[in-house]
């Protein structure tokens, strides 16, 4: 019998928590979470991780399991997750796959691309500049080096933008040309869906997603992380923008309509990103599940 990843995609705020709790009840399975901003335990109003009854009526895996005082990539995230699948599938042949970051949920469908070593004092100098010059200028310089990666990467995170920089400065070659090497071989089929929903909908829902974090206590939860706030898990959007209010740079209100127009340009990425993936099956974010689990049913029902 196969083995199938479901694997639910889509922009930030789109309803993918609660599709995949839905998922997983219908197959009566557990759910393998790959966005990246969940992986850390101090982190919880910020990255919308799932409340206490969401992960109670679901089992989920890569929720709050690490710190951000260690280094985890995706790579060892790919690994750790190809671990986690192979004892899964052994009591369930579908399993249910959700988050936000594309990079991570392609590294465990397709494998890493490969890069090449390129001399450790570029990303020093990056960095400097990051520093000195702010992050905009090195977005010019990807945009002129590699336009292609400039439009698909989220470069508002300084870590990844460094990457493809040094990558394009190091080897003489666009970051996007070592994307392009052979799916990884697995022990499973994916099976990709998609929930959409138009743009001014989309962005209404990032929107009040924000205030209900304010509500909820975000800068607070910020204030407590402040100190910390050069560490790599932290240069993430809702929290780089309340450090900065911290530091007198915005007032509140200027702060919170930044994590609003900084998460709405996110989402822009992902859709962009998603829109190049031709084996996403679309829904519409309110399409009632029956449909949803009828034609993965049916895709199942394909390979079988």
């Amino acid at each position: 019998m196969s083995n199938y990843l479901i694997t639910v995609i889509g922009a930030t705020a789109i309803g993918k928590t609660t599709l995949s709790i839905q998922l997983a009840k219908h197959f009566e399975t557990e759910i393998i979470s790959s966005d990246s901003r969940q992986f850390y335990k101090e982190m919880n109003i910020g990255t919308a991780v799932p409340s206490s009854e969401e992960l109670e009526a679901a089992k989920h895996h890569f929720i709050q399991n690490r710190s951000i005082f260690e280094a985890y990539s995706v790579g060892q995230f790919e690994k750790d997750a190809l671990q986690k699948l192979d004892t899964l599938f052994l009591k369930n042949n579908t399993i249910i796959m959700v988050g936000g970051s594309g990079l991570y949920t392609n590294a465990v469908i397709d494998g890493l691309d490969y890069f090449p070593e390129v001399a450790p004092e570029i990303r020093i100098e990056l960095n400097l500049q990051l520093q000195n010059n702010g992050i905009l200028k090195l977005q010019n310089q990807l945009k002129e080096l590699d336009p292609e990666s400039f439009s698909s990467l989220e470069i508002e995170n300084p870590h990844r933008l460094i990457r493809a920089l040094e990558i394009c400065i190091g080897t003489g070659k666009k970051y996007s040309e070592f994307k392009n090497k052979p799916k990884a071989v697995r022990n499973f089929i994916p099976i990709k869906i998609g929930l959409f929903a138009d743009r001014t909908i989309m962005y209404n829902r990032i929107n009040q997603r924000v205030d209900i974090m304010m509500q909820q206590g975000l800068l607070d939860e910020a204030k407590k992380l402040h100190p910390y706030k050069n560490l790599n898990a932290l240069q993430t959007v809702g929290y780089k923008e309340l450090f900065d209010y911290l530091d007198g740079k915005y007032t509140l209100d200027i702060a919170i309509e930044e994590i609003k127009k900084n998460t709405r340009r996110f989402a822009k990425r992902q859709v962009t990103w998603n829109k190049k993936d031709t084996s996403i099956n679309w829904f519409d974010f309110e399409t009632d599940i029956s449909e949803i689990t009828a034609k993965i049913e049916s895709l199942i029902s394909l390979n079988s």
